[in-house]
């Protein structure tokens, strides 16, 4: 047997090179890989190795000997406790080099493209309190409820009063929301146990500020009242609606199939792109809307619509890319394979008053050969896929379809890469990538992709 180069809780002197996919530098002791939390690109450190596995081992850093220039005194004081946050220990510089990095190590070693092809990331103006929604989970004890965001890769809560991420509005309602449990001995769920009832806080902030709270319980009785509605709104005056959601499976699925609304209007707005769109508690929509405005106008321009197109949304969602497109297209169709959604989006569309749209339910992967066998042949198909990319059926009927363009809107550079590679094998090639960055302090970076058909 093979023996490993590192010893267990042995402290070794390493050059770190690369960052993972988690925010964790990369290094190597005699060319075995060492996972470093805390780490930066650049920096040597002292690493005190906790696990060792065949390929690769993990190590808690000890002390920094060279510093990066990027390295930055985190702000939040639960950072490295939390696991909502991954890189606030790199400057916004750093961050956007990191992401920057990872699109191009994606489109070249997995996709097979060319690094020349990979626009400089498009960065956040505002690189805190950006995310309109909040879902936050509850713990504690009866008489003193807490809240706050799970640690790392576990369900224990790491209390906070406030989270940098979330808009301020989301911040103020779940400070008066714990307020209320306080004072009316709410008790939190406890999921080990299954017993309890408070688990879930949601807020939602759209246009003016305008806020939605949903309290989700395991019972049918806490928060079924509307005296913690009457608490928030005077906590909060931009309070416009209220509801109650009933959770009572053991799951992790934050949101029950019971919604029942208490208080002020069904939904909020938001403006998007210039159109507006209604959200429900159960409603998706990007959490952060400056820079999904920025991600959307990017894949419309690399359309390079004139009027006279045909465009095929394959992963249409609430509808939000169709009806961008459906601007400066003669038709639009968008498929979704969630039926509410396609209602939202149906919904959305007459509200813009926009009628050269048709969305339709069900899998694009069987969809789109049957729009075949109807003659329609699409200009542009977009796809903008879950974190796990496209199926294998999606691209090959894009392909059959034969569009000049192809646009991927991703949150995966390494699956968007993938079917990138696929997708040139099917006779499309990567004609440019732009990165976005939607989320700022974690890893997590937007890319928006142009494929052309080879040869036109």
């Amino acid at each position: 047997m093979k023996t490993q180069p590192v010893e267990n809780q042995k402290i070794y002197e390493i050059a770190v090179t690369g960052m993972g996919v988690s925010g964790e530098g990369i290094g190597k002791v005699q060319g075995f890989t060492v996972f470093i939390p805390g780490a930066i690109p650049g920096e040597t450190v002292k690493a005190c190795i906790q696990m060792i596995k065949k390929n690769y081992a993990k190590a808690v850093l000890e002390k920094i000997l060279t510093p990066s220039p990027w390295r930055v005194q985190p702000v939040c004081p639960v950072y490295g406790l939390c696991g909502g946050c991954q890189i606030s220990h790199l400057s916004y510089e750093g961050q956007l080099a990191m992401k920057q990095q990872r699109v191009t190590d994606a489109v070249v070693r997995i996709g097979g493209g060319s690094g020349d092809c990979i626009r400089p990331i498009l960065g956040a103006a505002h690189p805190w309190n950006y995310r309109n929604k909040m879902m936050i989970p509850t713990g504690g004890v009866k008489g003193h409820v807490q809240a706050g965001f799970y640690a790392a890769g576990s369900h224990r809560i790491v209390p906070t009063e406030s989270c940098l991420l979330q808009k301020e509005e989301n911040n103020r309602l779940m400070q008066s929301l714990l307020a209320w449990a306080d004072r009316t001995g709410a008790v939190p769920y406890e999921e080990t146990e299954k017993r309890g009832s408070l688990r879930h806080i949601m807020g939602r902030v759209g246009e003016n500020n305008r806020v939605m709270a949903v309290l989700v319980t395991a019972d049918r009785e806490t928060g079924s009242h509307t005296d913690w509605t009457e608490a928030v709104r005077k906590d909060l005056p931009g309070l416009s609606s209220a509801w109650h959601n009933i959770q009572n499976r053991p799951t992790n699925v934050v949101l029950g199939p019971v919604m029942n609304h208490l208080w002020g209007s069904e939904t909020i707005e938001e403006e998007l792109c210039g159109l507006h769109f209604r959200i429900s508690p159960y409603s998706f929509f990007q959490v952060n809307k400056e820079q999904a405005d920025i991600l959307y106008r990017t894949a419309l321009s690399f359309c390079g619509l004139t009027g006279t197109e045909t465009v095929i949304d394959a992963y249409c969602g609430t509808g939000t890319i169709s009806l961008c497109m459906a601007r400066q297209a003669k038709k639009v169709i968008g498929i979704e394979i969630v039926k509410p959604a396609v209602n939202d989006a149906r919904m959305n569309a007459d509200m813009n008053h926009i009628d050269n749209t048709e969305f339709i339910a069900g899998d694009a992967g069987k969809v789109m050969p049957d729009l075949v066998d109807k003659g329609i042949r699409p200009d542009v198909i977009v796809c903008d896929p879950v974190r796990a990319g496209c199926s294998e059926e999606v691209l090959r009927a894009a392909a059959h379809m034969g569009p000049k363009k192809i646009v991927y809107v991703s949150c995966n550079p390494a699956t968007m890469a993938r079917d990138a590679a696929r997708l040139r094998e099917l006779g499309y090639e990567i004609s440019t990538v732009q990165p976005v960055d939607m989320f700022p302090q974690t890893m997590h970076v937007e890319c928006v992709a142009l494929m052309s058909r080879a040869g036109k």
